[in-house]
């Protein structure tokens, strides 16, 4: 199955349509409002603001899996993201990413190594996989590796159209 063809909502309602990314590089990201890596909206922010115009968006995936950390309503993760963090990119649902009622989305990217080999389960919140033009998964990185470091960055150049 394609990425393109899962099911998923958007944050405040309303079909995702994940085919709107088809021919463009997009990093997902398990994210949580109140955990020790939630400073890394920031990264995130900046790097949708760099390369929005060459083909390139963060997608957010709200998950309280991890600590209860992020518990809030879809409208308050909304809330706090815009206003503590200016985020201007998508974002899903919030949903499991490990377990039993795993997203079918995140049992397609937790088959893919990172740089040290790890497959599997998703480790923490922030999490990131970079989502190719064709749709390939072509890297996972750690949830502490920040966002803006150069081996997100070179990974993202590379993938652009």
């Amino acid at each position: 199955m394609s990425i393109y063809e899962v099911d998923i909502e958007r944050l405040q309602g309303g079909p995702a349509d994940l085919g709107q990314y088809r021919g463009k590089t997009v990093l997902i990201v398990n994210v949580a409002s109140k955990c020790g890596l939630t400073p890394q909206y920031e990264g995130l922010q900046r790097l949708q603001e760099t390369y929005a115009d060459r083909g390139f968006t963060v997608l957010g995936v709200p998950c309280n899996q991890f600590a209860g950390q992020e518990p809030g309503t879809a409208e308050e993760i909304a809330d706090f993201c815009s206003a503590t963090y200016g985020v201007d990119f998508p974002l899903t649902e919030k949903l499991d990413v490990n377990g039993e009622h795993r997203h079918p989305l995140y049992a397609e990217l937790v088959t893919v190594p990172d740089a040290g080999g790890y497959t599997g389960d998703i480790r923490w919140n922030f999490e990131k996989f970079l989502i190719g033009p064709d749709g390939t998964i072509v890297a996972r990185f750690d949830p502490r590796m920040e966002p803006d470091t150069d081996e997100v960055i070179e990974a993202i150049e590379r993938s652009l159209t």
